[in-house]
C-alpha cells in the first residue's frame, strides 16, 4: 500500500492529482520549481471541456468553484480575412460545452483546495534515480532529496522524470507562437477590440495567423503563429521588444491595421513560444513506482486539449490509486492503459487541427469545421 505520493510539478494536472488523492485520504507532496504561486503569470484563457476537464474538476469536488470562474460570452468565435472582412461570426449563446476561465484563477482554486504545506515551492529537480524496490530518489538544486515509493512526473514538456520511463524527447513541430497583450483595449485600442469581439478571433493564411482572445474586461491576449524554423526566430532580438514586434509584424504586411495592431501595439514584451511535441503514440512499458501525466506524458501540438487532458490524467490516476491502495502497480497499469489511447487520439486531432489552421486551404477548412461541415 502506498502511504505517500510524490508529485513533481504544480501545474493543473499535478494539483488535480493531489486534490483527488486528498479527497480519498491519501497524502501527497507536490514539488514545484517556481519560488511561489505568484512567481509568474500562468497563461491565458482555457476552455474547459465537458468530456474531460469538467469531469476532472467534478472528481476533485470543485465544480462550484469552477463555475464561479467562468467568463460569460467568451465562447464567441469569429474568423476574419487578412483585410479585416468577417468570414465567420458565431456568438456565445450560452449553449456551448466549453466555458472559458483564466488558467491562473483555476490554478488558485486547486491550490486553495489542498492542505497547507502540500506544495513545496522552490524545489527544482536536479536529478532522479531508481534506488530499488520500485522506489526512487529525487534530488533538488538546493541540495535536498526525497525518496518515494510512488513518483509522478507532472513536470511538463521537459520532464526530468520522463527518462525513467522513456527515451522520447519533444521535437519542434515547425511552428511557434509569439504572445502579446493589449490592456484596456475598448478605450485605448478600440479598432483592435472591435475586431476581436467578445470572445476569440482567428485571422489566418497558409503557414501563419493572428489569433486573439478577450480575457477580463478589455484585456486582449494575442498569439501570433508563424511556421518558421527555430533558427529564423533565433535571429530576432527579443530583448528589444519594439524591434521584435516590428519584425514579426512584417510577416503580415498588407493586413488590416486593426489586426496588425494586435502585434505592434502590444503592451508587454513579445514572448516567443516554440512549439514541441512528443510522438503521437508515445507510451512506455510499466516501470514500478513511477508514472507520468499531462505534457510530461503526451506533449502535443496545442489544440485546446492539453490542460483538460492533464486534469483528467490527474483525476483518473488519483481515483485508480484510491481504488487499489494495496496494489499500486495494478492501479498504475489501469491508468496508463486508459491514458495512452486517449492522449494519442487527442494528439492526432491536434495535428489535424494545425493542418486546418495553417494549411493551404485555410481559413476555408476551419470555417467548414465550425459550420459542421467536418
Amino acid at each position: 500500500m502506498t502511504s505517500h505520493v510524490t508529485i513533481i510539478g504544480a501545474g493543473l494536472g499535478g494539483l488535480t492529482l493531489a486534490r483527488v488523492l486528498h479527497i480519498h485520504g491519501i497524502p501527497s507532496t507536490v514539488y514545484e520549481a517556481e519560488p511561489s504561486p505568484n512567481a509568474r503569470t500562468q497563461g491565458g484563457m482555457l476552455d474547459i471541456h465537458e468530456d474531460n476537464g469538467q469531469p476532472a474538476l467534478h472528481a476533485a469536488g470543485l465544480t462550484d468553484e469552477f463555475r464561479g470562474l467562468i467568463l460569460e460570452g467568451r465562447e464567441a468565435t469569429r474568423v476574419l480575412a487578412p483585410d479585416g472582412g468577417v468570414l465567420f461570426d458565431q456568438p456565445d449563446d450560452g449553449t456551448g460545452g466549453r466555458p472559458e476561465v483564466l488558467r491562473g484563477e483555476l490554478r488558485r482554486v486547486l491550490l486553495d483546495s489542498l492542505p497547507a504545506g502540500t506544495v513545496r515551492w522552490g524545489h527544482k529537480v536536479s536529478g532522479v534515480r531508481a534506488v530499488g524496490g520500485g522506489r526512487h530518489e529525487v534530488t533538488f538544486t538546493d541540495g535536498t532529496a526525497a525518496v518515494t515509493s510512488l513518483l509522478v512526473g507532472a513536470d511538463g514538456a521537459w520532464s526530468r522524470v520522463r527518462p525513467l520511463l522513456s527515451d522520447a524527447t519533444p521535437a519542434y513541430i515547425g511552428r511557434s507562437y509569439v504572445e502579446t497583450y493589449l490592456f484596456d483595449s475598448d478605450t485605448r485600442h478600440p479598432a483592435a477590440a472591435k475586431a476581436v469581439g467578445g470572445g476569440s478571433l482567428l485571422a489566418l493564411a497558409p503557414g501563419k495567423g493572428i489569433q486573439a482572445h478577450r480575457e477580463n474586461g478589455g484585456t486582449l491576449h494575442t498569439y501570433v503563429a508563424l511556421s518558421e524554423s527555430q533558427d529564423w526566430f533565433t535571429a530576432i532580438d527579443f530583448t528589444d521588444p519594439a524591434a521584435a514586434s516590428a519584425r514579426i509584424a512584417q510577416e503580415f504586411d498588407g493586413w488590416a491595421p486593426e489586426l496588425t495592431a494586435l502585434i505592434t501595439d502590444g503592451e508587454t514584451p513579445p514572448v516567443l513560444r516554440n512549439l514541441h511535441a512528443l510522438p503521437v503514440d508515445h507510451q512506455w512499458d510499466r516501470v514500478p513506482g513511477v508514472t507520468l501525466l499531462g505534457d510530461a506524458a503526451h506533449l502535443a501540438a496545442p489544440n485546446g486539449e492539453g490542460a483538460n487532458l492533464a486534469m483528467l490524467d490527474g483525476a483518473e490516476l488519483g481515483r485508480a490509486i484510491a481504488a487499489r491502495p494495496h496494489d499500486i502497480e495494478a492501479a498504475l497499469t489501469e491508468y496508463e492503459q486508459a491514458m495512452f489511447p486517449r492522449s494519442a487520439a487527442a494528439a492526432a486531432d491536434g495535428d489535424e487541427l494545425h493542418g486546418i489552421l495553417f494549411g493551404d486551404d485555410t481559413p476555408h477548412g476551419l470555417i467548414s469545421m465550425f459550420a459542421g461541415g467536418e
